[in-house]
């Protein structure tokens, strides 16, 4: 692995503690380093390419850490001006690579529903129309951008825009979220769940949370869908699992869009066959 030497990854962990080496990982993405300390120590470096995804990184680290404390990585630096990020590294492996149809997955998926009923409880913000307000115009803005691409019919766009009519005058509950709470973003040991990649962590529905476990991984396999409710503390009322059916809309808005935008073939699939679904 080649690196600038003056990354500013490396300058932010020089920085914070010291003396550090590059520990080559080609699991992970470009942004981030694997790095070690002469005492062993491992750390994770990010830098983001905007401002908001790392603001939201850093205030998410900087409030909850604390509450997820042995559930998450600790954030011990930071540097505003190139967006970069130094974290303790985590052991464990990549939850999406476990075997599927074990009792491993389905442990993963308990332990998943049981920290994320934590981050919702403690965060709870009370119900109100103005979510489903902002998630309306979110899809609505989607939908134009699939429309544009010719990426849908008629009848599709058509369903896309009531949907986020029925969004825009329903109530939910909202509170601090993930938003991209899947498997690639949990990571698992014998015994221990850790989780990460909280770049898009804010305020939201607090429902839209489980849109990504239900649309890529939970209709096709429910059983993980039961053992995930079953460690968060509560099953989806009748209401809910509307507005999560609602939430699909914008699953298969965006990921047809961005799935054209990045010619990801299979991210642009998966929005069809949720659109196809739903529709």
């Amino acid at each position: 692995m080649i690196t600038a030497l003056d990354d500013p990854r490396l300058e932010l962990a020089r920085k914070t503690v010291g003396a550090i080496r590059i520990v080559p990982d080609p699991t992970l993405p470009p942004r981030l380093l694997r790095l070690v300390d002469p005492r062993g120590q491992a750390y994770l470096a990010k830098q983001h390419t905007r401002h908001d995804r790392y603001a939201q990184e850093a205030q998410a680290y900087l409030m909850w850490q604390q509450l997820l404390r042995g559930y998450t990585a600790q954030l011990i630096g930071r540097q505003d001006s190139t967006y970069t990020l130094l974290f303790t590294a985590l052991p464990g492996d990549c939850a999406a690579a476990v075997e599927h149809d074990t009792a491993e997955e389905e442990r993963a998926h308990h332990a998943a529903g049981l920290v994320l009923g934590t981050l919702h409880r403690a965060n709870s913000m009370g119900t109100s129309n103005a979510i489903g307000s902002e998630l309306a115009q979110r899809l609505r803005s989607w939908t134009a951008k699939a429309d544009q691409a010719d990426l849908i019919s008629t009848s599709e766009r058509r369903w896309l825009l009531h949907s986020a009519t029925r969004l825009a005058d329903s109530s939910m509950d909202s509170s601090i979220c993930h938003l991209d709470y899947q498997p690639r973003n949990w990571l698992v040991a014998t015994g221990r769940f850790w989780i990460c990649d909280f770049e898009h962590t804010r305020r939201d529905a607090r429902v839209r949370d489980f849109a990504r476990l239900e649309y890529r991984r939970w209709q096709a396999m429910p059983h993980l869908r039961e053992a995930f409710f079953d460690g968060y503390g509560a099953q989806l009322t009748g209401t809910e699992q509307q507005l999560l059916e609602l939430f699909g809309a914008i699953e298969a808005a965006t990921a047809l869009v961005r799935g054209h935008e990045q010619d990801d073939i299979a991210l642009r699939a998966h929005g069809g066959s949720v659109l196809s679904r739903l529709k």
